[in-house]
């Protein structure tokens, strides 16, 4: 069940500290409305891994989008485009 308080709790900030571990955020609320979530690091750094993946996993599936409907491009010319680039 989760764990929710409301945000005057945070007056009593250890106790609330304590409620948390991974996979177990504290969820404090404002005006009887969800607001802020209180992570254990570990579980915001795994988050972190998380979307970083997503954000690479949408750009990979971006560019094979492209390249199926504009066409690919060769890899000679990939490596003529960056070789021009590192001279100039």
């Amino acid at each position: 069940m989760p764990n929710i308080k409301p945000i005057s709790e945070l007056r009593n900030y250890g106790e609330v500290l304590r409620d948390v571990a991974i996979g177990a955020p504290v969820f404090l609320t404002k005006n009887g409305r969800g607001r802020y979530a209180v992570l254990d690091i570990e579980e915001y750094k795994e988050y972190e891994k998380l979307l970083a993946w997503h954000r690479l996993k949408d750009a990979l599936d971006e560019g094979q989008r492209s390249g199926e409907e504009g066409g690919w491009v060769d890899a000679s010319e990939v490596k003529a485009h960056f070789e021009e680039r590192n001279r100039g």
